[in-house]
């Protein structure tokens, strides 16, 4: 009689031991799959998560360097340090924003503007909502326009108006966030350059009766007068705190937007043949996890002696932080189950052959094989393992998804109360405040994921096969050493 009939016989002989042992191996493979599940789903999430979330790189002026070259400048020839301000070519950020890992980009620049014709900014008197109507005497926090002529100087100490000029209006994070939103008309966007178009702040528009499609006109910053067009109305939240009382550049109402080469056009020595610069270029990258190679290769289309890349993924690391540690906790099941598996399957396959010792020293004394005898325990374990993944594949995706969504539950809700209590910290020190402006957002948040799709499937299955396979052969080897050392007279003898 061959082992594989032996095997056969016995499972079908013993039926409570056989469905013991079904019992067990069961159970392990559901804390085994349950485990694999939750880490195939959570590394799912994260893969859909970078498709929805992007990260950004900002490239700006290396100030951290412009003040080390200064400070070297004037210490060898005694001169007072100074800063020499360096905006980004043009040139330069548009061969960054044409690699293949950008998905979008934002440019922008401001520039100061006076009040001319047709406007009047909003002033920090009790009334935000009011304007300087008199050009014969100073008002509060305002030079006087005597006679109605803006001189250069007045201009560049104390402009009426903040110019800030973008390609992309609703990519600022102000118009992102809700902090500011169109109530009126469109935003700006690449089809207004060439233009003098604008958007204006909905109290700067009820205060001088603009509305989309009035014009007005406004000095820059060497004095000559434009000619602009209203062609969206938009309201912030931001509030002119005392400083920006006093420098109506400051107050929220005062600032427009229209597209970045009309607002260098407002920069002092400004002309025609001028080279275009930005202030600021932000680009947001389709894939987060790409952050660092993108990094290295875009820094060398740049002049890395006075530009610098900056990079910020918070959103996608805070969307992240739950799902990693699901994920690490589930592989962390998985070892600790097939470890205790292996221990908990040894023991009973050692047992199970103490009290079939006298069977294994009948089968000896015929002359059987001992690596025979070893494959029958064999067979029978792995007909128990077949039937037990069977078993837990039926209940994978109900238990996976219960407990995987509740673990997730629990990241999520511990994540909100760290992320809140270092809030609470920053406040009490003072460190939050309205200091974002328009090209950077108070507090960046990326919406939770809080389910999680846990679904079987072939390839979870087949790893749940190895691991099982796996843990019978561990088992089997370990209790085979004692089978190895018998000898037929020793077992008849000591039975």
């Amino acid at each position: 009689m061959n082992f594989f009939k032996r095997a056969w016989l016995y499972l079908t002989a013993k039926k409570g031991k056989t469905a013991i042992l079904i019992l067990v191996f069961t159970a392990i493979m559901v804390f085994v799959l349950t485990g694999l599940t939750i880490r195939q789903a959570a590394n799912q999430a994260t893969e859909n998560a970078k498709k929805e979330v992007g990260a950004s790189v900002t490239l700006t002026t290396d100030r951290e360097k412009l003040m080390k070259k200064a400070m070297t400048t004037a210490s060898s020839d005694g001169s007072p340090v100074r800063i020499k301000e360096t905006p980004v070519p043009l040139s330069q950020a548009e061969a960054v924003s044409k690699m293949s890992d950008v998905k979008n980009f934002s440019f922008s620049t401001s520039a100061s503007a006076a009040a001319s014709t047709g406007i009047t900014p909003v002033t920090g008197s009790d009334d935000t909502s009011s304007t300087d109507t008199s050009n014969q005497k100073e008002i509060p926090g305002r030079i006087a326009n005597v006679g109605g002529e803006t001189s250069k100087s007045t201009i560049a100490m104390n402009p009426d108006f903040r110019l800030t000029g973008v390609n992309d209006l609703l990519s600022l994070p102000t118009f992102q966030d809700g902090t500011a939103k169109i109530t009126s008309g469109r935003a700006i966007t690449e089809k207004d350059q060439g233009t003098n178009n604008v958007v204006v702040e909905s109290q700067l528009a009820t205060a001088n009766n603009l509305k989309v499609g009035s014009t007005f006109k406004l000095k820059d910053e060497d004095g000559e007068e434009h000619d602009l067009k209203v062609v969206g109305i938009y309201k912030t939240t931001q509030v002119a705190d005392s400083m920006a009382q006093r420098m109506r550049t400051m107050n929220p109402a005062n600032t427009i937007y229209t597209y970045y080469t009309l607002a260098n056009s407002f920069k002092e020595g400004a002309t025609d043949t001028s080279e275009q610069t930005v202030d600021s270029a932000i680009y947001y990258l389709k894939d987060p996890a790409q952050m660092a190679t993108f990094v290295t290769t875009a820094s060398k289309k740049l002049d890395t002696d006075t530009m610098t890349l900056s990079t910020n993924d918070q959103a996608y690391q805070q969307m992240l932080t739950p799902l990693n540690n699901v994920a690490s906790f589930a592989t962390n099941v998985v070892l600790l189950v097939a470890a205790a598996g292996v221990i908990i399957l040894s023991l009973i396959v050692i047992l199970s052959i103490r009290e079939r010792k006298f069977e294994i020293g009948v089968l000896m004394s015929l002359g059987e094989n001992k690596a025979k005898i070893i494959g029958q325990f064999f067979v029978e374990l792995f007909v128990i393992m077949v039937v037990s993944v069977g078993l837990a594949s039926v209940t994978g995706n109900f238990i996976g998804n219960a407990v995987g969504n509740q673990l997730l539950s629990q990241q999520n809700t511990t994540q909100q109360e760290q992320a809140k209590s270092t809030t609470e910290t920053q406040r009490g020190h003072g460190r939050l405040g309205n200091i974002g402006g328009p090209f950077v957002a108070n507090q960046e948040t990326a919406k939770q994921i809080d389910h999680m799709n846990v679904k079987m499937t072939s390839k979870t299955i087949g790893l749940l096969s190895a691991l099982a396979l796996g843990i019978v052969f561990i088992a089997i080897f370990v209790a085979s050493i004692g089978i190895l050392r018998l000898t037929p007279k020793t077992i008849l003898t000591n039975n």
